[in-house]
């Protein structure tokens, strides 16, 4: 079985009709895996099929989408075991011994 047999079996069981450029999706995904890490190149791949589809994109537009993220990739200059700058490692205090039976909390 080759890739396009795949693809189309794919769709089938996913009951989706849509064409896809392949090698779109695999360069998009090759440039996650080497400039941010391996593991963004299948979540790289599935969020721009989402905003593709979310979109109701034409294949245009899915290149537009394609660009944006290839672009993100290539600038990205984090290494993959770089902290994450929103991350906050504030000391929590431990009020265990605190009771808060009567306290109110909002939903």
């Amino acid at each position: 079985m080759n890739l396009h047999d795949w693809i189309d079996e794919l769709s089938d069981v996913l009951d989706v009709e849509t064409e896809v450029d392949e090698g779109l999706i695999l360069d998009l995904a090759r440039n996650a895996a080497q400039n941010v890490q391996k593991t963004a190149a299948p979540i790289t791949s599935y969020l721009v099929g989402f905003a593709a589809g979310a979109g109701d994109a034409d294949p245009e537009a899915i290149e537009r989408l394609a660009a944006k993220a290839q672009l993100l990739a290539e600038n990205w200059d984090r290494p993959a075991d770089a902290p994450d700058p929103d991350d906050v490692d504030d000391e929590v205090p431990d009020d265990s011994s605190v009771d808060h039976s009567d306290d109110l909390f909002e939903d």
